[in-house]
């Protein structure tokens, strides 16, 4: 996927942060926020921003677990398993500027 598309995909996956914000202000995305990358940054890395969707991801199926139990579980830790990878590849990279 390249940048633009992943950045994209990030846009899109914070739109539904938000509105899950919205709906319920108890949940918090602590991880997501964490990382202090929003989509509209476009200087940092693909990387960075394919690690961010991927703990966003896992936030946001933790999030939907009322709505379908099961399934929101399966996601959270495919979501999860995905985020450290890339965490991890963002670590062996020379230039990290994370």
């Amino acid at each position: 996927m390249h940048k633009e598309e992943l950045i994209a995909l990030h846009q899109f996956m914070f739109s539904i942060k938000e509105n899950i914000e919205n709906e319920n202000p108890d949940i918090t995305f602590e991880q997501y926020n964490a990382l202090k990358i929003n989509p509209n940054q476009v200087h940092k890395s693909k990387m960075e921003h394919k690690h961010a969707i991927f703990v966003l991801g896992e936030e946001i199926a933790e999030a939907m677990k009322d709505i379908e139990p099961s399934a929101s579980k399966r996601i959270a830790a495919r979501m999860s398993e995905l985020a450290k990878r890339t965490e991890k590849e963002i670590d062996e990279q020379p230039d990290n500027k994370y």
